[in-house]
């Protein structure tokens, strides 16, 4: 699949992203005056600053508990949601409760971009498995499904006898929903003697698609690729595949959109290439997010995609960032390893290792020194109890040596014994 959904896909890396920082500023420079909301949670910064990476990365990250915080004090959007852009559209519920309104336009989760790299083409008939209730996931990919070209049967979830009926008579090219459910339904459709051949094609988000899975769509024919997506902020990035359908490396960050990967427990970008969590700012006029944790760990690939796409590429999902841990009946967060970090700048990285001696619960803190210099373990226990208030140890590990899965506290526990 080398064509391109548009020229947006090709452009110079940093074409894109002066293109991008400039939507960026003029999007705020008229926002920040209609939702004072969203100006008082950035600190009102000049939208005229924001001319590089580093400029907004002194801005706050909103994280989930920070949107919920403002929406109960402000229900429903917390004030962040532009009034006009709410006429005449949709508003979904996830949990928490999280209020999410739609967006502006056709495709306003950027979905169509996603389903094209997955082979999806104007006519094909899509059978869409994801939920229409309550929250968006059915419509984010319906919306961009229709702005294909598509005709869309909005199944919805479960009822897998009825879907495998109406598939029969559809007979749709294509599907999309959960990477598990089009298993599910096929192998209904062999028990009921149903041909559903007709599926050629798949784009599914909201789970892990797991290799055997994966292999299993392949061997009936069924090319899948998937999607990052949530409710807050639509399709994040996407995959795309070779002219036989196998995936490339890694997924391609959707456009107008802008990525980074912070340490978890500060706002803070790492390197490319280092594990963190996930950090997203939208260009939606009508619900601008910026600088929004999404809480899932990923990191930046190296290069372009050989599809020919030359958007930023992440890993994709790589688990969750928020490991805060009870030790000792007390909680240790990742922002209290950051403050030790920030006490002392002789230590490049450090991981909190949380196990068990005994019935005692232990920490030891290890920890990778900067170049050219030599922590004092003493020291560095010091400051980890004063801040965490609780007693651990301190280890010197190579540089380099720490694992790069994002992990600042690992709880290595047994339970079992």
């Amino acid at each position: 699949m080398t064509t391109h959904f548009d020229e947006l896909e090709t452009r110079a890396p940093e074409v894109r992203e002066g293109q991008t920082l400039l939507a960026l500023r003029n999007l705020l420079a008229q926002g920040l005056t209609r939702l004072p909301a969203l100006a008082a949670w950035l600190g009102n910064p000049d939208p005229g600053s924001l001319t590089d990476r580093q400029a907004l990365a002194k801005l706050p990250v909103l994280r989930k508990p920070d949107l919920m915080e403002m929406q109960a004090a402000n229900p429903p959007f917390g004030g962040l949601a532009d009034a006009d852009a709410l006429k005449g559209n949709r508003v979904f519920m996830s949990p928490g409760p999280v209020w999410e309104p739609q967006g502006l336009g056709i495709d306003p989760w950027q979905s169509a971009r996603a389903l094209f790299a997955a082979g999806f083409r104007a006519g094909d008939i899509v059978h869409n498995s994801l939920a229409y209730h309550m929250t968006p996931g059915g419509f984010i990919l319906d919306e961009g499904a229709r702005a294909l070209g598509c005709l869309v049967f909005p199944a919805g979830i479960g009822n897998t006898e009825a879907q495998v009926d109406a598939a029969k008579w559809l007979n749709p090219t294509g599907f999309t929903g959960t990477p598990d459910y089009l298993k599910v339904i096929l192998e209904k459709a062999d028990e009921m003697g149903v041909d559903l051949s007709s599926i050629k094609r798949a784009m599914v988000s909201g789970g892990a698609l797991f290799p055997s899975l994966r292999q299993y769509y392949t061997d009936r024919g069924v090319s899948v690729l998937q999607a990052y997506a949530t409710a807050d902020l639509g399709v994040i990035a996407y995959e795309s595949a070779d002219s036989d359908g196998a995936p490339h490396p890694g997924m391609i960050v959707s456009e107008n959109m802008i990525v980074e990967i912070v340490r978890p427990g500060t706002d803070d970008p790492v390197v490319d290439g280092e594990v963190g969590e996930l950090v997203v700012t939208t260009l939606n006029p009508g619900y601008p997010l910026i600088r929004f944790g999404t809480g899932d760990l990923s990191a930046v690939l190296p290069g372009a995609s050989p599809c020919g796409r030359t958007g930023l590429r992440i890993k994709g999902w790589m688990g969750r960032a928020d490991q805060r841990t009870k030790v000792k009946g007390m909680f240790v967060d990742p922002k209290q390893i950051a403050q030790v970090l920030a006490k002392h700048p002789e230590i490049a990285r450090a991981r909190l290792v949380v196990s068990r001696s005994g019935d005692a619960d232990t920490m030891v803190l290890k920890v990778e020194p900067a170049a050219n210099a030599s922590p004092e373990t003493a020291a560095v226990e010091a400051t980890l109890g004063s801040i965490a208030k609780l007693r651990g140890g301190v280890e010197i590990v190579a540089p380099g040596s720490l694992p790069n899965d994002g992990k600042v506290i690992a709880d290595e526990r047994d339970y079992s014994a």
